[in-house]
């Protein structure tokens, strides 16, 4: 269960260990090129080593998580580290069978065949087989339900670029919650926390290129849809 709506990271006895905030002279924000060498590289990694990842590093990850924002400060981000072989196999195989089923017609001629290669690797066993799956859940008994999505994967992306930043690789993955009262007896999941996503976390087998995106100009715009947002020269 999350803490109570404030509560610091660190706190005595909360588990999570501390976190020193940044002291800056009042009024100002310090830019951090670090920052954008991580969000601009970050992409997704559905292959991994063996290599075991620490619990003080999977610590330092899930605690920038709980630094996202939610609704009403309601932190109802809830995360369940997944380390046990047993356990992995069988979201491994919920996530085969949920591919398999249905899920990888669907996306036949929708991705390219390169990127479809790496799904279908990564679905037929390639993300179970990281060395630690964190499902995220959501726990609606702590905020209103319509917000749940919004103050859940903010923590998702704080989790992924953490991940990055430490030198780790991890994807979102939310095809295993297509079988959610499967996935929730497999973690013991109480009546009102739902999975909505799983990401692993372990070192890339191999090397990853940029990512690719589109440009700026057709994914902004300025004032009204269709007038492109281009920097002013």
């Amino acid at each position: 269960m999350p803490g109570p709506a404030g509560r610091r990271c660190g706190a005595q006895g909360s588990g999570w260990p501390a976190v020193r905030p940044i002291q800056r002279p009042a009024g100002t924000i310090a830019p951090v090129a670090e920052f954008f060498d991580v969000v601009l590289s970050q992409r997704a990694t559905r292959r991994f080593r063996p290599d075991e990842v620490d619990d003080a590093t999977v610590a330092k990850i899930l605690t920038a998580a709980t630094h996202a924002p939610s609704a009403e400060n309601s932190q109802p981000f809830v995360f369940i580290v997944v380390r046990d072989p047993v356990l992995r196999a069988a979201i491994g195989t919920l996530t085969a069978r949920l591919w398999e089923g249905g899920a990888r017609a669907l996306e036949t001629g929708r991705l390219s065949p390169a990127l479809m290669d790496e799904v279908d690797r990564g679905a037929r066993g390639g993300v179970a087989a990281a060395p630690v799956l964190v499902v995220v859940c959501g726990d609606g008994r702590v905020t209103f339900a319509p917000t749940l999505g919004a103050s859940v994967f903010p923590a998702v992306q704080n989790l992924l670029l953490a991940a990055h930043a430490l030198g780790l690789g991890s994807t979102l993955t939310t095809l295993p919650v297509l079988a959610g009262p499967e996935l929730s007896a497999l973690l013991d999941l109480p009546d009102g926390v739902e999975p909505l996503a799983v990401v692993p976390l372990g070192h890339a087998a191999t090397p990853l290129g940029p990512p690719r995106r589109r440009p700026l100009a057709e994914k902004a715009h300025r004032d009204r849809y269709g007038v492109p947002f281009l920097p002013e020269q």
